[in-house]
């Protein structure tokens, strides 16, 4: 590779990591559809406010799967970019992400219950309602969230895109957003119109339930639908497993954070962005993998060098940009602002440097052991995500004072 042919390839991965990582400023809106709306979970039991981390992420592993099949299904040509007549591959692709969205949802309602159970007395009676909240929340989401979904990876590869560079750092934003819409809309319903907001509630959830049994019936012995159920079952159990660790020790620094009003504007879109890097180098990565272009070792990843390098320098530029917003809207003052770009930067160096090493050793390790990389990577370090971003920001909150 000559070095003009480099630049030009890190110039167009830096423009278009750019143009997909832009959507996380989204991920300020999330948070703010949460403050403007903290109302109902005053009103509400206790769990409801708690469930809402694990229903984001198990949603952003899910998508992380779809996004990452449907970016390497294009490549390969095993998927059409077309909403219409596409290959049996794709179908069975989203039958898969179909029931997936139910399982993880049965698991994330029995996990909450469980924790409820023990921490706060839940009853037998609010463990039933978190499971068919959860359920019906995840179900209404697919609605909205597959065809977005598809239309962004369609898109993207008509017009010359990359769609493992695009797909999944733009829908992990607006997945957010939807889902946080969608579960509020469920917590109103179900609290605010008894007994008959209870009623469709419960309707729903037996209509999700009733639409993968029947998926289930017709696709469940097709090999390439039951891989991706057994493959990602593995990755269900570690999310979970990740995802508690997580919620544990944000709560272990949450008297840091208070005394930071900066930090609860950009908190959201530092997670969103570290992670969609970490989904750009993994997917990318795969992509390579199955074309037969970098071979299936850790050491590859300096063949690599040219996606990471624009992933990273576009990260960057987002860091900065976040640092810049809370001055904007007036929530801490400008003498503060050179300590906050380099409390940021050094942030985004630490996450984003271990995120690049998991993703890709991620993707190497499974495909070595002859699974799909693409049912692992994206879920695995978007949920890791969370916890290296807080503790690279809690790292550089105490060396830059």
């Amino acid at each position: 590779m000559t070095v003009r042919t480099s630049i030009t390839g890190l110039i167009a991965s830096l423009g278009q990591s750019l143009l997909s990582l832009s959507f996380n400023l989204g991920g300020i809106l999330a948070g703010t559809l949460i403050v403007l709306y903290f109302s109902v979970f005053d009103r509400t039991p206790i769990w409801t406010l708690a469930l809402l981390p694990g229903i984001l992420s198990i949603r952003g592993a899910i998508g992380g799967l779809f996004s990452g099949r449907l970016s390497t299904g294009l490549h390969l040509g095993t998927v059409k970019p077309s909403y219409v007549e596409n290959t049996r591959e794709f179908y069975l692709l989203f039958y898969a992400v179909v029931t997936l969205t139910l399982e993880s949802s049965v698991v994330v309602g029995l996990v909450a219950s469980l924790f409820n159970v023990v921490l706060w007395g839940a009853s037998i009676v609010d463990c039933v309602s978190i499971i068919v909240v959860v359920v019906s929340t995840m179900g209404l989401s697919i609605i909205f969230i597959s065809p977005i979904t598809i239309g962004v990876s369609v898109v993207s590869f008509r017009r010359g895109l990359d769609p493992d560079v695009i797909v999944y750092p733009v829908m992990s934003t607006v997945a957010d957003i939807l889902v946080t819409v969608c579960y509020i809309l469920e917590l109103n319903i179900f609290f605010l119109f008894i007994p008959l907001g209870r009623y469709l509630i419960g309707f729903s959830a037996l209509l999700f339930l009733l639409v993968v049994s029947y998926v289930l019936a017709k696709h469940g012995r097709e090999d390439k639908f039951v891989k991706t159920i057994k493959e990602f079952f593995v990755t269900l159990v570690l999310v979970a497993f990740i995802v508690n660790v997580t919620g544990s020790f944000l709560n272990s620094i949450s008297g840091v954070i208070g005394r930071r009003p900066e930090v609860y504007v950009v908190y959201p879109a530092l997670i969103d962005t570290v992670g969609d890097v970490g989904s750009i180098v993994g997917s990318t990565a795969t992509t390579k993998l199955f074309l037969g272009v970098t071979s299936p070792s850790f050491s590859s990843i300096k063949q690599h060098s040219t996606r990471i390098g624009g992933a990273w320098g576009a990260s960057m530029m987002m860091f900065t940009l976040y640092s810049v917003l809370p001055f904007t809207q007036g929530i801490t003052t400008l003498n503060n602002l050179p300590g906050f770009v380099a409390q940021l930067l050094m942030t985004n160096i630490l996450a984003v440097s271990a995120m690049v090493v998991i993703a890709y050793a991620v993707a190497i390790f499974t495909y070595r052991r002859g699974w799909d990389p693409d049912n692992f990577v994206i879920p695995i370090e978007s949920s890791l995500a969370d916890s290296i971003t807080t503790v690279s920001f809690l790292a550089a909150l105490s060396a830059i004072g």
